[in-house]
């Protein structure tokens, strides 16, 4: 499974960038206006830090809207730039149209498999549903995951699957082993994944063993 970071916060994406593991980055609307800056701006700093697929997102609800505003934000950097499309009739529509422009696309705000099937069903280059708004009403999030890697392996869909919504590392393990393309995680999510007391317990006793080893050899 790829991991990507979501956020906006370009701090975090260079230190993410650095780590070896994250391979491309998510941004949203309500992640860009915490920075303070215009979203092209963003945008195009992100491109500079991370060399991987980097969703930049649409704020038309228009047909026509989306279109102009995906062109714009695409000519930014063709290389890495993917639109991300809001899951309507408009932001399916849009992504048909992007796929036949050979531009990747994003459909995000997708919180059942019905609603994936439709993101497939138009092109989308990847689909995102999302996990904890899904778990914060109720519902079960990963059975989610696991009904759209069912049904993209039932029908050999191309679209890949982003986890989305990732609010703790059993998150992250849970898409995994449902067998999730792609999961977005926050930054502080991200460094979670790494730590664990055994392992922390291994490198104090290692620590101990080398000051030993070393204090011998004087």
């Amino acid at each position: 499974m790829i991991l990507f970071i979501d956020t906006a916060n370009l701090k975090e994406i260079e230190d993410a960038a650095d780590w070896g593991y994250v391979k491309g980055c998510t941004t949203n609307p309500s992640l860009i206006a915490k920075e303070g800056l215009k979203q092209k701006d963003v945008i195009a700093k992100i491109t500079t830090l991370i060399d991987g697929p980097i969703s930049a997102e649409v704020t038309a609800e228009d047909y026509e809207g989306m279109i102009e505003q995906g062109k714009e934000l695409f000519a930014i950097d063709p290389k890495h730039i993917v639109i991300k499309l809001p899951m309507t009739n408009a932001g399916l529509k849009a992504a048909k149209t992007f796929k036949e422009l050979g531009i990747p696309t994003n459909v995000t705000l997708c919180f059942s498999a019905a609603q994936a099937l439709l993101a497939m069903e138009a092109g989308a280059t990847y689909v995102s549903p999302f996990l904890g708004r899904l778990d914060d009403n109720g519902w079960e999030a990963i059975k989610l995951i696991e009904d759209i890697v069912t049904m993209k392996m039932n029908y050999g869909y191309d679209t890949k699957i982003i986890a989305a919504s990732i609010r703790n590392t059993e998150h992250v393990q849970q898409c995994a082993l449902a067998g999730s393309d792609i999961a977005t995680i926050p930054y502080g999510v991200l460094k979670k994944l790494i730590k664990h007391p055994l392992t922390d317990d291994g490198l104090e006793q290692f620590r101990v063993a080398a000051a030993k080893t070393a204090a011998l050899g004087k």
